[in-house]
């Protein structure tokens, strides 16, 4: 192996374990100044990094033992100085995984409960745009706002977008791609788009396809 070869992956070396150490003393735990910056920041959790945009900290909650992911999104209205009319905004509950690249955008009521689980790049909100006039921008229309509420034991699969007004039973699969809007019962598995009920689960008959 040449020299240059083996001065190329000594530096490549270096540069990763750098990077490991920097994203670990980056990530965030209850300890930490920062955290206190939230409305709850939960014992054993962690934010992990390097961090999403993440702002208006002290309307975010995040439960005890709950892990959130790299480059994961939280914000609470549309900047830092914003007073909310609701606290808080987004609150994720105990022993949560919020995978990588996920957003939860919150301007009036996100809600997750306990051991919900999610993939990479999971977009969640409670707010989006209206289409009142068919003249007008339709990014500068008033928003509408919906709280939106997902049951404890949920799964939602990578690139799943929940919209609006969603409230979704305990024990959820969403499957990967679907756009969930509306509400559903628990112990059930969504997909599709729109999302709409795959399977559902009877304790007389065990899994059945469709709706219930």
């Amino acid at each position: 192996m040449s020299v240059r070869r083996r001065l190329r992956h000594a530096l490549g070396a270096g540069v990763r374990a750098a990077r490991r150490y920097v994203n670990d003393v980056a990530t965030v735990g209850p300890d930490d100044p920062y955290a206190r910056r939230f409305y709850y920041f939960g014992q054993r959790a962690a934010l992990m990094a390097p961090q999403g945009v993440v702002y208006n900290e002290r309307y975010l909650s995040i439960g005890d033992d709950t892990l959130i992911g790299p480059n994961v999104c939280l914000t609470a209205g549309i900047n830092g100085d914003q007073e909310m009319i609701s606290s808080p905004v987004i609150s994720i509950g105990r022993r949560c995984v919020i995978g990588r690249g996920s957003h939860l955008v919150g301007n009036w009521s996100i809600v997750l409960g306990d051991e919900i689980q999610t993939g990479p790049y999971v977009y969640i909100t409670d707010q989006n745009h209206s289409y009142e006039d068919p003249d007008a921008a339709i990014g500068w229309q008033r928003p509408t706002e919906a709280a939106v509420r997902i049951g404890s034991g949920s799964w939602l699969g990578a690139n799943a977008v929940i919209l609006p007004g969603t409230t979704l039973g305990p024990h959820t699969v969403v499957a990967a791609g679907a756009v969930v809007r509306g509400t559903f019962p628990g112990h059930v598995v969504l997909g599709g788009v729109p999302a709409r009920v795959l399977r559902h689960y009877s304790p007389e008959r065990g899994w059945q396809s469709g709706a219930p």
